[in-house]
C-alpha cells in the first residue's frame, strides 16, 4: 500500500508521464477523481480531490492502461508491478 503523500503522488505522475501520459489538474464534477482522454493520452484530475483520492484514482487508471515497459527504468518499472499487484481496499 502507498501512502498518500506528495511523493507518492509524484511517483504516479512520473510513471506516467514516462508513458506520454499528459496529467492536467482541473476543476471538474467528475467523481472519481480522473477523467481520462484516451485519444489524446491525457489525464484531467479533479485539483479539489483531497490526495487520497488523487492518488487511488491513479492507480486505479495505471491499471487499466496498457504501459510499455520498455521506456520505464528499474525503479519505475519495479513500482509499476507493485502496483498491479497490490490490490485497493476501498
Amino acid at each position: 500500500m502507498l501512502p498518500y503523500t506528495q511523493h507518492s503522488l509524484h511517483k504516479l505522475e512520473d510513471l506516467l508521464k514516462a508513458n506520454n501520459y499528459k496529467i492536467r489538474y482541473e476543476k471538474g464534477n467528475f467523481k472519481s477523481g480522473v477523467c481520462v482522454l484516451m485519444q489524446d493520452n491525457i489525464l484531467v484530475i479533479n485539483r479539489f480531490s483531497d490526495i487520497e483520492v488523487k492518488i487511488n484514482s491513479l492507480i486505479e487508471t495505471i491499471r487499466e492502461l496498457d504501459f510499455s515497459d520498455s521506456i520505464l527504468d528499474d525503479k519505475q518499472k519495479k513500482f509499476l508491478y507493485l502496483i498491479k499487484q497490490t490490490k485497493l481496499n476501498l
